[in-house]
């Protein structure tokens, strides 16, 4: 926990002085008992039990402390229920993912999780599906309907190539319809400049801090580089220029499993340097999975993640509201035992 206005926490030395002064207040009446029992029939009338006496204050004290930390503006890191409205999934439906080194094969694997992972959403959010192999495909726009997404992930079936930077423009694309994204062809840099936009589009979107988009995420599933399409990791930049962050999950083992094709048979292994570039120029997180079970558990985790988000968040309130109930136990139990609130 910080304090966004530490200084006034000096106003603690206070605490201790008060604390001096009601020990003193609390032995002159003490006195004052004392002397009156003497001259009553009964030598006990007046005097009140030390811890009756020592509590109100006590609980007074904690109060008055918590309302000066309360001044403070104490900020504390708290896991509190994420505003996402859209998550995009980009499913890797190429040639490589009919391997089986992860059984029965990548793909299906990679079905059978988003399944689930769609299943454990909040009806709330909406979930599009992207599936890229030589090109990128929404083969599902964003909705709530859970029954067209599973039809959709269904749907999927393997074709040639690995387009990673065109998953990440059609999903963004998914994402802000209304926008239009697009990496730069080598020639069209040599002619334009290095920028991953035209000029017309940088005049139209004013970049984001990397991460701060609130509302909206892609999570990209696949087992290795690109083949194909646009340079991913300057499609990244471009999620990162408008706030997304797009969490990658790498499938596949390190070993590989060999695939034949039109009789032609080829090792595919897993390559992860790419996606975890991906991850980390959008701020979000590279996963790796080599079998079933743990890309569902990635699937879970980064579900959590996205239904829910740690952030700094001032508990001023909450240090008041305890500081005033304490108050009102001091005040009630003084008035209870004494016949007086202080």
């Amino acid at each position: 926990m910080i304090f966004e206005w530490p200084v006034v926490l000096w106003a603690l030395l206070l605490v201790p002085v008060l604390a001096l002064g009601s020990i003193a207040m609390q032995r002159r009446r003490h006195r004052v008992a004392l002397g009156a029992a003497r001259w009553s029939t009964n030598p006990h009338a007046g005097v009140i039990p030390r811890a009756r006496r020592i509590l109100p204050p006590v609980l007074y004290l904690a109060a008055i402390t918590l309302l000066i930390a309360a001044m403070a503006r104490p900020v504390a890191v708290i896991s509190l229920p994420a505003l996402r409205d859209v998550i995009i999934l980009a499913i890797d439906v190429s040639n490589s993912m009919l391997a089986d080194d992860v059984a029965p094969t990548r793909l299906a694997v990679a079905q059978q999780a988003a399944r689930e992972f769609i299943e454990e959403q909040p009806y709330t959010t909406q979930i599009g599906v992207v599936a890229f192999a030589q090109t990128a495909l929404a083969v599902q726009r964003p909705t709530t309907d859970r029954e067209d997404l599973l039809k959709a992930i269904d749907r999927l079936e393997p074709q040639a190539g690995t387009a990673v930077g065109g998953a990440i423009l059609v999903s963004l694309q998914a994402l802000f319809p209304k926008e239009f994204f697009e990496v730069k062809s080598p020639e069209q840099k040599a002619r334009d400049g290095d920028s991953p936009l035209n000029s017309e589009e940088l005049s139209e979107l004013s970049p984001r801090p990397p991460g701060s988009e609130k509302s909206a995420a892609i999570v990209l599933l696949s087992d290795g580089a690109a083949t194909s399409g646009p340079n991913p990791v300057e499609a990244a930049q471009l999620a990162a220029d408008r706030g997304v962050r797009v969490y990658t999950v790498g499938l596949g083992t390190e070993e590989g499993a060999v695939v034949k094709l039109d009789g032609i048979s080829m090792r595919v292994q897993m390559e992860e340097e790419v996606l975890k570039e991906i991850a980390d120029v959008t701020l979000a997180r590279f996963f790796m999975a080599d079998n079933a079970e743990d890309l569902r558990a990635i699937y879970r985790d980064v579900g959590a993640r996205l239904v829910t988000e740690t952030r700094e968040t001032e508990v001023s309130a909450v240090f008041v509201a305890v500081a005033a109930l304490l108050a009102l136990a001091a005040a009630a139990l003084s008035v209870l035992w004494s016949n007086r609130v202080l």
